[in-house]
């Protein structure tokens, strides 16, 4: 899609090739583009925090920063790190960062401009557009098209909710109602009702100013010969959400014998929004249990969920007509990072008023349906295998049947006696076979190799097949060879699940929440040295780059602590490494340092701006990097009480006075830097001399050097008078 600056991204259109400067220029008059203004209303009101931590974990990490497992890779120890106060976030794993409209064009897979619609429609920001034609709003009057979208799926769900009570959904409501489930029930998960008729849901949404494409960009409809005609017909109807609670399709149940679709259950085609391989029915409802109880249940059907939170288990949610995959997991990690997070040990203790924790459990059927689910799952991730367990009620009953014959505290026990999934897949395998005699054995012993073979975890597995042998009734070495060949053959990894599981090596000291660099001057040395160690951009560790990269990152991240007489004497020179040469003409360029006035986050956009994309990841890890300064248990870092910011957005909040603590700090980054300057100037200022003869011009540079020394006698008795201030 063409790009036109930074204010936003133009729409498609359909026009003549020209060449790519005339096009550009072409569009810019066709389509107006978001007024800056509105953009920074909306950077101002959006919180980083709040946006972010919808679907990812956040744990403090000191200074007012934030960790948590990236959603835009696969990662089991959390590189993820989130600066609210900057409105910065940057994944030090993969690499990825930017502000608030980045993260949401990275997680919603759309472009700027959209980006930047979706959240002044989330913040309800009117936005004004340049040569739009009408002054005002939206070009055409309507919102990005995901946004649109959503807005279609939600009034839809009114729709269906208000049609469950129509004479029409008796046979809804007797299905529902012979579940056990009454009318409050219905109403807390959002069951609808989709009529029988050709375009009922149509004509309603065309009725609230909904296009036909919308319509059917939503999965709400399908082109006929006809016209458009409603996808849902004559069904019961559950809303799938995410775990924001918005509303993303549907699911629904056939009621009627002449329905045309054969399908008992039906869901959304894949549109922009749904992705059935990354959707959980039940998840808006289950985020805050899965998140507190660090369990998941995965069952099979929307009543099962139903009958689950109605027996108290509040963590159930459904995979939506197909497996559970590797899209799923990662859902369920973000949500609850101790999931498939911590090593295998913590997810085998115990914790108070828990059968078990940091565990997922699968309510499959006995059948062999279920089984074939077992064995999908059991290729998942190794340390997603570590924690997961498989319920199988007697007689094979689902949740829902299980609930409405034998009550609420059958559904409880289920969950509770859930059996290990490595033991469920191994004994079912066994179960296929005779034992009796040798031929069975080796059978078994064949079959169950190449399962055990899978587990990665190196005492895990020499343990089942320990227990297999048993079980089967052959010697211990034969099965152990029979799994060695089988992991050879498999080529599979050898793992520890009982390992920690670190993001850096280092063996350095880290400072503890609530600690005071300055009482203990090795632990800021070594916080000194790790930010050194842990950035990517620039791979050396040596005192003048450490002195810089904690200098900028100050600046960034508390540009109110820099003496503004003390930066008006650095130049370029003043600096070493060159990424950092090249930051401050950015930040020269920039406009030095900001007014106090200034909004956070708009002095980080006109950074990253003057910076360009050649230092946005520069920035975006100074911006979170830790520094050396004293924090709180809170994770907010040492900042003074603010009480006239309180329920402000984090980036409409001026640039906050610094702490005594961060101007010393400053104060001595600033002094080490210009001290070094004058040590090069003298330097090469004896150089000079040496080579030249007595005279006027060897003694005019001598007076030189003498005034410099002088300065920087001055700067070490200042920073020296501040260290015991």
């Amino acid at each position: 899609m063409p790009s036109c600056g930074e204010n936003g991204f133009l729409t498609s259109l359909s026009v003549k090739i020209y060449p790519v400067l005339n096009q550009a220029v072409l569009l810019v008059l066709m389509v107006g583009m978001i007024k800056k203004e509105d953009v920074e209303k909306v950077r101002a009101a959006a919180d980083l925090y709040d946006i972010v931590s919808a679907t990812v974990t956040l744990k403090p990490s000191g200074t007012g920063t934030f960790v948590g497992l990236c959603p835009f890779h696969d990662e089991k120890t959390g590189s993820f790190n989130v600066r609210p106060s900057l409105g910065v976030w940057h994944c030090f794993g993969c690499g990825l960062g930017g502000d608030v409209f980045k993260y949401v064009e990275q997680a919603e897979n759309i472009d700027f401009r959209e980006a930047v619609e979706l959240l002044a429609d989330k913040y309800h920001i009117e936005l004004h557009y340049e040569n739009s034609g009408n002054g005002s709003g939206r070009p055409d009057g309507t919102g990005s098209k995901r946004t649109r979208l959503l807005e279609a799926c939600e009034e839809a769900q009114r729709f269906f909710v208000s049609q469950i009570l129509t004479q029409e959904a008796l046979a809804a409501r007797k299905l529902l109602g012979g579940r056990n489930f009454s009318q409050a029930d219905c109403e807390r998960f959002g069951c609808g009702y989709a009529p029988q008729g050709w375009d009922n849901l149509v004509r309603h949404l065309a009725s609230k100013g909904f296009t036909q494409k919308e319509i059917l960009d939503a999965g709400l409809a399908r082109q006929g010969q006809r016209g458009i005609y409603d996808y849902f017909r004559g069904r019961v109807t559950w809303p799938i959400r995410d775990s924001t609670g918005r509303t993303l399709g549907f699911g629904a149940r056939k009621l009627y014998e002449d329905d045309q679709i054969a399908a008992k259950y039906i869901n959304t085609p894949d549109t922009q929004l749904y992705r059935k391989t990354q959707v959980l029915y039940g998840i808006d409802l289950a985020k805050s249990s899965i998140v507190k109880k660090r369990q998941v249940v995965i069952v099979e059907g929307y009543t099962d969920v139903m009958a689950m939170h109605l027996a108290g288990i509040d963590t159930a949610v459904a995979t939506c007509g197909t497996a559970f995959g590797a899209e799923h997991a990662k859902i369920v990690r973000r949500l609850s990072p101790t999931i498939l997070w911590e090593p295998f040990s913590w997810s085998a203790l115990k914790v108070k008023d828990q059968p078990l924790s940091s565990r997922i459990v699968f309510t499959f059927d006995g059948d062999a349906a279920g089984q074939k689910a077992a064995l999908h799952a059991f290729g998942l991730d190794s340390a997603f295998l570590s924690q997961t367990f498989v319920a199988v009620a007697d007689d094979n009953l689902d949740p829902c049947d299980l609930r409405i014959q034998r009550g609420n505290e059958a559904v409880r026990s289920l969950i509770a006696n859930a059996k290990p999934l490595y033991d469920f897949v191994i004994d079912t395998a066994i179960a296929r076979f005779d034992l009796t005699y040798t031929p069975g054995q080796v059978g078994a012993m064949k079959a169950v190799a190449p399962l055990v073979a899978q587990i990665r975890d190196r005492s895990l597995w020499d343990a089942y097949a320990r227990k297999a042998a048993g079980r089967i009734g052959v010697e211990l070495e034969v099965m152990r060879r029979e799994v060695m060949d089988a992991r050879r053959r498999m080529q599979v990894r050898d793992d520890d699940a009982y390992a920690p599981k670190r993001r850096f090596q280092s063996e350095e000291p880290r400072l503890e929440a609530g600690a005071n660099p300055y009482a203990n001057p090795a632990a800021r040395k070594a916080l000194e040295r790790r930010d050194a160690k842990e950035q990517a951009y620039f791979k050396i560790d040596d005192a003048v780059f450490i002195a810089e990269q904690q200098f900028m990152a100050t600046l960034i991240q508390v540009p109110r602590a820099i003496d503004r007489t003390m930066f008006g004497q650095l130049t370029i020179d003043h600096f070493m490494s060159p990424v950092f040469r090249t930051l401050f003409q950015a930040i020269s360029a920039a406009g030095g340092l900001p007014n106090t006035d200034t909004p956070q986050g708009l002095w980080m956009h006109n950074l990253t701006k003057a910076g360009g994309p050649m230092l946005d990841q520069v920035i975006n890890e100074l911006a979170v990097m830790p520094l050396p300064l004293p924090g709180d248990d809170t994770g907010k870092g040492a900042q003074p009480p603010q009480p006239a910011t309180q329920g402000i957005p984090a980036a409409e909040v001026q640039l906050r006075p610094p702490t005594k603590e961060e101007q010393r700090y400053a104060s001595e980054l600033l002094t080490r830097l210009l001290d070094m300057g004058f040590m090069r100037q003298i330097g090469l200022a004896r150089r000079r001399m040496a080579q030249l003869p007595d005279g006027e011009e060897k003694i005019a540079l001598l007076g030189q050097i003498t005034r410099m020394e002088t300065a920087r006698k001055d700067l070490q008795a200042q920073v020296y008078g501040n260290t015991i201030g």
